[in-house]
């Protein structure tokens, strides 16, 4: 590889780690193709970029970013995942592809900026993901009206059986 070759691999990994907000390095020795490739390709369908990168390029690029904090741990064979949306869908993909494929390793990661250990990564996959959390957050927020529209039928109905009660009543007179 020339120095313009590997001039544009930095320049490429430094802007896939601008826009990520989480990095993950992962270890993805003597994993098959085809097993590497199951791994892209659930990665690409929830906008995340996986890439084997050389180490002492993946140094000079990080350098340069938020993720710099990943640039002293970069050691031996390195797959680094670029999460641009939900940091937790990242999390919870590696993690599970770890728990099958026993060769694969998720070392450490880097989010927005902070250190995070392989513990805290696995932590971090037991979170719920962001849509889940909307759905929740939307779910509380449609409960308070629903209940207040309940509170009111409620009173409307007692009302309307006591008068009926009373109705009632006055014919039996």
């Amino acid at each position: 590889m020339n120095r313009a070759e590997k001039a544009l691999v930095i320049e490429q990994l430094q802007h896939k780690a601008e826009k990520a907000g989480i990095a993950l390095v992962t270890d993805f020795r003597g994993l098959k193709v085809n097993e590497l490739e199951e791994l892209r390709g659930k990665l690409r369908e929830n906008n995340i970029d996986y890439q084997v990168v050389k180490n002492t390029l993946a140094k000079i690029a990080f350098g340069k970013t938020s993720h710099g904090v990943l640039s002293d741990e970069l050691k031996d064979c390195c797959g680094i995942a670029f999460g641009y949306d939900d940091p937790v869908v990242a999390a919870k993909i590696l993690t599970e592809f770890a728990k099958k494929n026993k060769k694969f390793a998720l070392r450490f990661a880097s989010y927005e900026g902070s250190f995070l250990s392989e513990q805290n990564v696995e932590d971090l996959s037991k979170l719920p993901g962001r849509e889940e959390l909307l759905g929740k957050m939307l779910a509380t927020m449609n409960a308070v009206p629903t209940n207040f529209v309940c509170l009111f039928a409620n009173l409307q109905r007692k009302l309307l059986y006591a008068l009926n009660a009373i109705k009632e009543q006055h014919e039996n007179q």
